[in-house]
C-alpha cells in the first residue's frame, strides 16, 4: 500500500492529500464490489494521489461512480473539477448551496482569494476547473444514494458552512463529517485518545446551527467520525460522544471570547491570541505537552477561526 493511503476497514481508505503538511487533509475513497466513490478530494495538487490510490487498489478511473465534496471550501473540493476530468463515469453530488460554485468556480476563487491572498492561492490550490453541469447534481436532506448497492445517506449539516452535507455509512456506522465535527489531528493523540477543536473558518460559522447538526449526527449513535482533518476518530458510541462534548464546550468558549472582544481596538490579534491560549490549555488537560511545535501547528487554525468569529460578530442581526 502506498504510504499516503490508510485502510480504515469496511472498504474505506483515507488518502493524505499532501495539503499543507502530512496528515492534515484527508480525502476518502470507498470501494464496494469493484465500484468506488470519493468523499472530499483535497485540492488540484491531490488529484495524482487520488488516481494513484485507485490504481493501487486495482481500480480503473471508470470504476468511480460518485465524487462527493462535503462542502465547497477548497481544501475539500478544490480538486473536484480536475478529478472529474479523469473519471468518465463519475457524477458529482454537491450540497444545493454549493453546486453552482462547482459548475462555475469564479466566485469561489474570489472568496478564497479574499481570505488567503493571491500567492497562497496559487501555491496551495492552483486554477479551479469547473465541473460540467450535466455531470453534477444537488443533494437533498435525507437523500439516499447507492454505491454498488451500499446505501449512503446524506443530511444537510450547517454550522461550519451553509453549503455542507454529511454522509452516513451504515456499514461502518460512521459519518463523513467534513468540518462539521471539527478538527482532530493525529499529532495530538495521547495514549490512543483523540483531541478535537471546532473550526469557525470564514464566512458562515453559526454556532447554534452547528450544535443542532452535532445533535443530529449523534442521534445515529455512530461508532466513528471520518473527519477531513484528519482521519477516523471515535471507535465507540461513548468515545464519539466524549469528542462531541469536548468540541461543543469549545464552541461556547470561542463565542464567549469573541463577544468579550466585540469592541476591542485590536480585536483580531486579541482573538487569535485568546484562541491559541485556549487550545493549548485544552491540550495540556488532554495530557499533551502543548509545546512550541503544537503552537506552530495550531497557529493557522487560530488565525482562520479568529477571522470566522469576526465575520460572525459583524453579521447584521436578523
Amino acid at each position: 500500500m502506498l504510504d499516503f493511503i490508510e485502510d480504515l476497514g469496511h472498504g474505506i481508505y483515507a488518502i493524505d492529500t499532501g495539503f499543507q503538511r502530512p496528515r492534515f487533509d484527508a480525502a476518502y475513497l470507498m470501494v464496494e464490489n469493484g465500484r468506488a466513490a470519493f468523499i472530499d478530494t483535497g485540492t488540484n495538487h491531490a488529484v495524482p494521489r487520488l488516481l494513484a490510490a485507485l490504481n493501487a487498489l486495482g481500480l480503473s478511473p471508470e470504476a468511480v461512480d460518485w465524487v462527493i465534496p462535503t462542502h465547497v471550501h477548497l481544501d475539500h473540493a478544490g480538486g473536484v473539477g480536475l478529478l472529474m476530468e479523469a473519471l468518465p463515469q463519475a457524477r458529482a453530488l454537491v450540497h444545493p448551496r454549493g453546486l453552482r460554485h462547482m459548475v462555475d468556480p469564479k466566485a469561489l476563487w474570489l472568496g478564497a482569494l479574499a481570505v488567503y491572498g493571491e500567492a497562497e492561492m496559487q501555491r496551495s490550490y492552483g486554477k479551479l476547473v469547473p465541473v460540467p453541469a450535466e455531470r453534477a447534481e444537488a443533494s437533498h436532506d435525507e437523500q439516499v444514494i447507492h454505491l454498488a448497492g451500499r446505501p449512503l445517506r446524506l443530511i444537510d449539516s450547517p454550522g461550519h458552512a451553509r453549503h455542507h452535507h454529511a454522509i452516513w455509512d451504515e456499514r461502518s456506522r460512521s459519518w463523513f463529517t467534513g468540518d462539521t465535527f471539527g478538527l482532530s489531528y493525529r499529532a495530538f493523540d495521547v495514549d490512543g485518545r483523540a483531541w478535537i477543536l471546532p473550526t469557525s473558518t470564514p464566512v458562515q460559522f453559526e454556532p447554534e446551527a452547528l450544535k443542532s447538526t452535532v445533535a443530529r449526527l449523534l442521534a445515529a449513535e455512530p461508532l466513528a467520525m471520518q473527519v477531513t482533518h484528519y482521519g477516523c476518530i471515535g471507535g465507540s458510541v461513548d468515545e464519539v460522544r466524549r469528542l462531541a462534548s469536548l468540541m461543543l464546550e469549545q464552541v461556547d468558549e470561542m463565542v464567549a471570547l469573541a463577544e468579550s472582544l466585540r469592541a476591542a481596538p485590536r480585536r483580531h490579534e486579541q482573538l487569535k491570541a485568546g484562541l491559541l491560549d485556549g487550545y493549548l490549555a485544552r491540550l495540556r488537560s488532554h495530557g499533551h505537552p502543548a509545546d512550541a511545535e503544537a503552537a506552530d501547528w495550531l497557529a493557522l487554525d487560530a488565525e482562520l477561526n479568529a477571522q470566522g468569529l469576526e465575520v460572525m460578530l459583524d453579521r447584521p442581526a436578523r
